[in-house]
């Protein structure tokens, strides 16, 4: 509790606050001045403001929010959209859908369902690479349905569908083999 005769000055910090106590007796008349010096500063050299962010408050303080400058640029290339890893040497991100015409659906409840899932057009249109991938892609789902299954005839029919998914994916490495020795 302050002393009899005592004034007790207010700062704040927060800009929305500064209206509401506009009036009060005891607000300090240019303290929002200091705040907004330190926001007048520029950052240091190899850093910019961030784009969005551009304060924070430290210690009760604002204070401008400085970025290194190449993080900045790289965020900026990246794609807005997709938020998964992206493998080193790689300009895409797994687990997006960057390019929707590269897209094929897949089916892996069965093999009859694997049977038709690689023998659609738009599988057999795609490169030797890309259907490496989505034969990997099956595999594995069939590999995590089937060892997550409980029901004995669920997991019999993708115990099934895992054999046949295994049996395309060796098929595909042997086809990967012959290509790079063509290649040579």
């Amino acid at each position: 509790m302050a002393k009899k005769g005592r004034k007790v000055i207010i700062r704040v910090a927060h800009p929305k606050m500064k209206k509401y106590l506009k009036d009060h007796p005891y607000m300090e008349p240019d303290g929002m001045q200091e705040d907004r010096a330190d926001l007048d500063e520029k950052c240091q050299k190899g850093y910019k403001t961030h784009p969005k962010r551009k304060t924070k408050i430290m210690f009760g303080k604002r204070y401008r929010n400085c970025v290194k400058a190449e993080e900045q640029q790289i965020a900026e290339a990246d794609p807005k959209k997709g938020t998964g890893k992206k493998p080193k040497g790689s300009s895409r991100r797994l687990y997006t859908d960057e390019n929707p015409k590269d897209t094929v659906s897949v089916k892996f409840s069965s093999v009859s369902d694997i049977r038709d899932t690689l023998s659609k057009a738009s599988f057999k249109a795609k490169s030797h690479k890309r259907q490496s991938q989505i034969i990997n892609l099956i595999h594995q789902r069939v590999r995590a349905a089937y060892n997550n299954a409980k029901d004995p005839k669920v997991k019999a029919r993708l115990k099934k569908a895992f054999d046949y998914a295994k049996k395309r994916k060796e098929a595909s490495k042997k086809k990967t083999i012959r290509l790079r020795k063509a290649k040579k």
